[in-house]
């Protein structure tokens, strides 16, 4: 049982779109992910994602309408809603929960795809 300082936990990694493994519970995991620019369009069969923003502002798209999550705040996708995530201005700093099953880039493989996120 170790405490994770989000600050220090984020500057141990600079790359965008790669999530880190931050923790376990039960069979979900805490994520540590930089975004920056837009990713991919993508859904999740099965897993359900919260994104909370503790950096910058997040947009995420739908096909229907955009919801700008600004810092201290979260948004949770249901699976099955095809979305697409966007850092607004420089970078956004997001903590992930999700089920250890979920791949970043959900329904799609591609050279975004992270098959087994590393750890912090």
């Amino acid at each position: 049982m170790e405490k994770i300082n989000l600050t220090q936990a984020f500057a141990t990694f600079s790359d965008y779109w790669s999530p880190r493994v931050a923790g376990d519970i039960n069979t979900s995991q805490i994520k540590l992910a930089k975004f920056k620019g837009m990713f991919d369009w993508h859904h999740h069969e099965h897993e359900d994602e919260l994104f909370l923003v503790v950096s910058g502002t997040l947009r995420m798209h739908f096909r229907d309408r955009a919801i700008d999550v600004a810092v201290g705040e979260f948004l949770i996708v249901p699976h099955g809603v095809e979305h697409c995530p966007e850092a607004l201005g420089d970078e956004c700093h997001v903590v992930l929960l999700e089920p250890n099953t979920t791949l970043n880039t959900g329904n799609v493989i591609n050279d975004r795809t992270v098959q087994a996120p590393s750890p912090l």
